[in-house]
């Protein structure tokens, strides 16, 4: 029976004509294990993950082992990317029993949900000290029957101390332990290639954002120059595509020259948000290159027909990891003919012996070219060539919570790049968020495909990320209707995820119950879902004055007050919020006629403030003041209305309003801005020139 072959996850799907007779995760399989009484064997992986591919040819594939494991176990296929807390409960237990994790994930469960054996990828012969996956599963199926009571016991006793809350929540980081955080990141930075740690190594998104925002607030050279050098190396090596644009996953050395070919959309959306930022801090050229081309390779090969966003590009092409990114010299000069072909052999450091394999090289940029426009041609013409390959699949699964990354850094950058077609697709994305993945208006599903919603419910970090992405768009398009869809999640969260001790679980508390409750407050590469909702609280809470949700912005921060001084990278987005706490967040709210020289320029001025987390929203002013009276001269009524706000802790503004724009006034008939932090507003302005100086912009 071909249970996966209807399966909304490709990665699934990729399973469905194994001999393995798969089942997806659910109640069916559990019933069946304890019906026949054996152990549930769990392999976990999603679509882009090479090692995944590779077990699959291997174990899954051939019939011999497939029909062990169908007569000792039940086997059950789960994407990781469509069920986060499955992956994260069986990760963890890998960690502590290997030490180690990472894809394919193999565990082996009691019929009753409890890990008692687990690794990861297995080789069909034994080699490099690993046994082969046959022997595994042999004395796997022998511990069950002969010593099943000590088995039992073990998993029971894993599974409870896991069950153990590790972090505990307390004060948001303190302006020390911010300074402390990037000295502590400092030690660990690579001098000579820049990026945290040795290989593999991934981009470090969520902290670099951290040290954009602490750059900001407090000038510090060396959060910059941390930045400066990361961002600067990986531009140029491996890992970035220099003919398309985009980031590979990670890299398997330390200079960037070789990466992990998949291209996952969380991290193209969090490091075009890096460059972004970085070039708004510091006007680099580099960084807005990389912006732009991140933002087009988003648009060009990772929209899908209905305007969401892909999950991921596979590492394989033909069965060859990165056949469809390398070169060869030979190559070069079939294309762009004998004087060409050697020159961008030299540009992009492609030799005979090869970077990677085979003789092949990934193209790297060690130095901007002396002619432009000659490069220019060049990649166009390797562009259209590589085009001609045979591209690496694509998972056409949308995941929510990356589709949040997504909106929110299409639409800053359309708004900072003056480039409608991100804003655009970002609404695009969004509107399709709102109507296939959302369920009575506040519950989200966590995938979907061709339009369709998946079976899973959403968890923490897609609240946190939409949320996000939705209060986004309200500061770039000026709309309500996502400051209320915002507002609605983040009520759920509040209801249904909370931990009771200012923290949140990973899953709402009426989703299916699984062996104990994921809760994993730490970062990664990507935000945890703690910190990304404590994000979304404190633009929900400068947006509409909510004491509420700024309160529960704060509490949430603990556990990245308790990482800052001794373990900074677990807590980078954490740190990044954190840093907009502290600057206050900074407010503007600009007024005037959308068009009008005037205004534009004052919206110009403000979207380029770099000051951490600030919020900006536009509109038409408002026909009354604060106190009912007309208020064209620019007085303080609206700051009177905000302290009203935060005193009743709103949590729920008028429909159709955004209240960070209610009373804002013409003053004396021209477009004004007005400048609010830490719940005092300054006097409103109409020079641009003054905004700028208020906002700490550089130039005008």
């Amino acid at each position: 029976m071909n249970r996966l072959a209807t399966a909304t996850s490709p990665y699934l799907r990729q399973h469905a004509d194994n001999p393995v007779d798969w089942y997806p995760w659910g109640e069916e399989a559990f019933a069946e294990a304890r019906r026949r009484d054996v152990p549930i064997l769990l392999s976990v992986g999603y679509a882009a993950c090479h090692w995944c591919h590779v077990m699959a040819r291997e174990s899954f594939s051939d019939p011999r082992i497939a029909a062990w494991i169908n007569e000792h176990f039940v086997p059950v296929k789960v994407d990781r990317e469509e069920r986060p807390d499955v992956d994260a409960i069986y990760m963890q237990a890998t960690q502590a029993m290997t030490g180690q994790g990472g894809w394919p994930m193999t565990c082996f469960l009691t019929p009753s949900g409890e890990a008692f054996y687990c690794g990861t990828y297995y080789p069909p012969t034994p080699r490099h000290g690993l046994p082969s996956f046959t022997q595994v599963l042999e004395a796997v199926a022998r511990a069950w029957r002969e010593r099943r009571d000590e088995v039992v016991r073990a998993a029971e006793q894993i599974n409870l101390q896991l069950a153990a809350p590790r972090i505990r929540t307390g004060e948001p980081p303190t302006l020390d332990q911010l300074d402390t955080a990037v000295e502590v990141l400092a030690r660990d930075v690579d001098p000579v290639h820049g990026g945290l740690g040795r290989a593999p190594k991934f981009p470090p998104s969520v902290v670099l954002e951290f040290l954009l925002r602490h750059a900001a607030r407090t000038g510090s050279q060396q959060a910059l120059d941390i930045v400066a050098s990361t961002c600067e190396h990986m531009a140029r090596g491996g890992i970035y595509d220099q003919l398309g644009g985009g980031f590979a996953r990670y890299s398997v050395d330390e200079a960037w020259v070789v990466p992990h070919f998949e291209k996952m959309l969380e991290d193209n959306a969090l490091l075009l948000r890096v460059y972004l930022h970085w070039w708004r801090l510091t006007g680099v050229p580099l960084a807005e290159r990389v912006a732009r081309e991140t933002a087009d390779f988003l648009l060009r090969d990772m929209r899908t027909p209905q305007g969401g966003f892909a999950s991921a590009l596979d590492a394989d092409s033909e069965g060859v990891e990165g056949k469809f990114y390398v070169w060869t010299p030979q190559e070069l000069r079939e294309v762009l003919g004998e004087v060409d072909g050697r020159y961008a052999a030299e540009l992009f450091g492609v030799t005979e012996e090869g970077t990677f394999e085979r003789g092949t090289s990934t193209l790297r940029l060690p130095k901007d070219p002396p002619d432009p426009e000659r490069f220019a041609q060049l990649r166009a013409r390797l562009r259209e060539a590589r085009a001609q390959r045979v591209p690496p699949d694509r998972d056409e699964k949308v995941v929510a919570s990356w589709n949040g990354l997504a909106i929110t850094a299409l639409a800053e950058a359309g708004a900072l790049l003056g480039e409608p077609s991100y804003v655009d697709a970002a609404v695009r994305a969004a509107e399709l968020l709102a109507a296939v993945h959302t369920v009575d208006g506040a519950r989200l599903i966590r995938t979907s495909r061709d339009g369709l919603p998946g079976p899973s419910q959403g968890v923490l970090e897609d609240y946190g990320n939409v949320a996000e992405a939705y209060l986004t768009l309200t500061s770039v398009t000026g709309d309500p209707r996502w400051l209320e869809r915002a507002g609605a999640l983040l009520d759920r969260v509040l209801s249904h995820f909370g931990d009771g001790r200012g923290g949140f679980f990973d899953t709402a508390d009426d989703a299916e119950q699984l062996v104990r409750r994921p809760q994993d407050p730490t970062d990664g590469v990507a935000p945890s879902g703690q910190s990304a909702v404590a994000g979304a609280l404190l633009t929900y809470a400068a947006l509409t004055g909510s004491a509420l949700h700024r309160e529960a912005a704060e509490h949430a921060l603990g556990v990245a007050g308790r990482l800052a001084e001794q373990a900074p990278r677990a807590a980078g987005w954490g740190l990044a919020v954190a840093e907009a706490l502290a600057a206050g967040p900074l407010e503007v709210a600009v007024v005037g006629t959308p068009g009008d020289p005037a205004f534009e320029a004052l919206c110009s001025v403000a979207r380029r403030t770099p000051s951490p987390g600030a919020v900006v929203v536009a509109g038409p002013p408002d026909d009354t003041s604060a106190a009912g009276a007309p208020a064209d001269d620019g007085s303080d009524g609206f700051d009177r209305k905000v302290s009203d706000q935060s005193e009743r802790g709103t949590t729920t503004p008028e429909a159709g309003s955004i209240p960070l724009l209610a009373g804002r006034t013409l003053v004396r008939g021209h477009a004004a801005a007005y400048v609010c932090r830490d719940f005092v507003c300054e006097r409103p302005v109409t020079d641009p020139a003054e905004l700028a100086a208020m906002v700490g912009v550089a130039d005008v």
